[in-house]
């Protein structure tokens, strides 16, 4: 057993050693790989390629406003209920979060196949509620797991393992869009999509395997960790500054693809403007290190700014690329950057994973945003209240 890195304490069961992850292996890939395709599926999930389909066919008889709430919640439930499953992936629960939010996320999906045009709170239920519930018990876990066998090489598979993002918000869109804009129609394109994120589910499930199942109980609260964070000037301000910001920033990925077709851009051209988007935000990601550097938290945000106001002036296929890319860019460039920034604000590194900060403000933004366009598309108005609030930012973001 001690040559496993394995313990026996008289009042707890085995345990393995995390001291020395083995930093490879076929069970440490595996792992990895089985990570991957959890945050594919959360991508694939939290990007809500739908938005378009149901304003303009499936939902008519609901507002902008109203069924952004759909991709919106679905949105919170993923980042926020890792509050959760963090704290049972820390009492050895994580093959049970894996398991139950693999098949929440697949039998919701199914669910949404059966709606029919005009069915709003069935499709808000089964999309909005129990997709994010499913997908919010697997993230984090999910992530969690790759520190348990890697350790010299952790940043280096964790930074492979956030690139499964591209498999989610590129891939999926355009397979989604050809399949309920064309001939094969919304249920069985639903369920076609449905199939493809539970093999992705079923492959981490069988491939994710931990080294450890840790029983002890948290060193802090919730509770203490929030009242340590209230009294800390820089983290109020930090926090404050990315509610601000990010209430505007999602305005484009709700809203681009709807705003490209209600001004005359060619239809199939329009369907892949997420994934120009996310095409840009995986590079961003990718050179956040490099780039973020010399431009600060504070440029981002203006860029930012400028890129949503400039969607009122949107009127030709050039002026949507010139969009999708830079901005995909930007801010892929700044919510790479948000987690050095909110580590280095953070009072207790030991209690990262319950600073109570800001996750998921697209929760409001997004619906503000929709009730601002209305049914008549007034664009200029949510283009420059998300660009305005994108503007705002904490004041003491570090270049």
């Amino acid at each position: 057993m001690e040559e496993l890195g394995c313990i026996q304490s008289s009042d707890s069961p085995t345990l393995c050693s995390e001291s020395n992850p083995p930093d490879g292996g076929r069970r440490a890939w595996a792992t990895a790989f089985g990570s991957y395709t959890v945050v594919a599926c959360s991508i694939t999930s939290k990007i809500d390629k739908r938005q378009d389909f149901y304003i303009r066919i499936y939902l008519t008889n609901q507002s902008p406003s109203a069924i952004s709430w759909i991709g919106a919640l679905n949105s919170f439930l993923i980042a926020n209920l890792t509050l959760i499953s963090g704290l049972l992936y820390d009492r050895g629960w994580f093959y049970q979060l894996m398991i139950a939010g693999s098949l929440i996320q697949s039998v919701s999906l199914f669910m949404l196949s059966f709606a029919q045009p005009g069915q709003f709170y069935f499709i808000f239920i089964a999309q909005g509620v129990l997709s994010g519930i499913g997908m919010g018990l697997t993230y984090g876990p999910g992530m969690a797991i790759i520190s348990q066998h890697f350790s010299k090489r952790r940043t280096l598979v964790m930074s492979l393992v956030v690139s499964g993002s591209p498999l989610g918000a590129i891939i999926h869109p355009i397979m989604l869009n050809h399949l309920l804009n064309g001939t094969v129609g919304f249920a069985r394109g639903v369920r076609t999509s449905a199939g493809f994120v539970s093999v992705l589910l079923l492959i981490a499930c069988i491939s994710t395997r931990t080294r450890t199942l840790s029983t002890s109980t948290p060193t802090a609260s919730y509770s203490v960790v929030a009242r340590k964070c209230s009294r800390d000037l820089p983290f109020i301000l930090m926090t404050s500054g990315i509610l601000l910001c990010q209430l505007g920033c999602f305005f484009p990925v709700f809203y681009l693809q709807l705003d490209s077709i209600k001004h005359g851009i060619d239809l199939h051209f329009s369907f892949y403007t997420l994934v120009i988007m996310n095409a840009a935000n995986v590079i961003g990601r990718c050179t956040a290190g490099i780039i973020a550097l010399y431009t600060g938290l504070i440029n981002l945000t203006i860029a930012c700014a400028v890129l949503v106001i400039s969607m009122i002036a949107l009127s030709k296929i050039s002026s949507v690329i010139a969009i999708c890319i830079v901005y995909g860019y930007v801010y892929g460039v700044f919510v790479a950057a948000l987690v050095p920034l909110i580590t280095l604000l953070t009072p207790d590194l030991s209690e990262l994973g319950l600073s109570p900060f800001v996750v998921e403000p697209m929760f409001l933004g997004a619906p503000i945003s929709g009730a601002s366009l209305s049914s008549h598309y007034r664009w200029w108005i949510p283009s420059l209240f998300s660009g305005v609030s994108s503007r705002n930012r904490s004041p003491i973001s570090p270049r």
